[in-house]
């Protein structure tokens, strides 16, 4: 049976040799981030145009602690940050997951140093985090248009909303 995290959850350490060693072979690394709980086509549809961006793409994974910090909703994140971590490395166009636990990813992207920094549409290149900073250090911000109709709370609703009708139906 093969490990399921296949070598793709790295330490902060690990990642920056290898991001190191892939740019130093040419490869244009793109970092993004996010809690992806409840991972669903929309997250798999921005990680997949993230990828096509570059050749190595790095994300990085807000732990528990950060999430429930984000305020995220009540009971967030559903999902374990093991569990989270294990469903993105088993995506192929994911190629390492590194977890950080500061409200922000300011640090790791320093640590980093990505070539491309990629956000959702969601975003205006002004309120993302590192973006001067990537900037400055002559890399690229993209931010990918939003997929609209796909959220972890809109999916949450509707768990909670047939929870509700199949609880009225008994």
């Amino acid at each position: 049976m093969p490990e399921p995290l296949q070598g793709k959850l790295v330490s902060w350490e690990e990642a920056r040799h290898q991001v190191q060693a892939r740019r130093d072979r040419g490869c244009r690394v793109v970092f993004t981030n996010g809690c992806f709980d409840l991972l669903h086509v929309g997250h798999v549809r921005y990680l997949q145009a993230a990828r096509a961006l570059g050749d190595f793409l790095v994300v990085g994974l807000n732990d528990d602690a950060s999430v429930r910090r984000l305020q995220k909703g009540p009971g967030r994140p559903i999902n374990p940050q093991a569990e989270r971590a294990e469903v993105l490395a088993a995506l192929a166009c994911v190629d390492l997951v590194v977890l950080f636990s500061q409200d922000t990813p300011l640090e790791l992207i320093l640590t980093l140093r990505p070539d491309l920094l990629v956000k959702g549409g969601d975003y205006t290149l002004d309120a993302i985090v590192g973006a001067a900073e990537v900037l400055a250090w002559g890399g690229r911000v993209q931010v990918i248009p939003y997929v609209p109709g796909y959220s972890t709370t809109g999916l949450i609703q509707r768990i909670a909303a047939l929870g509700r009708a199949a609880a009225k139906d008994e």
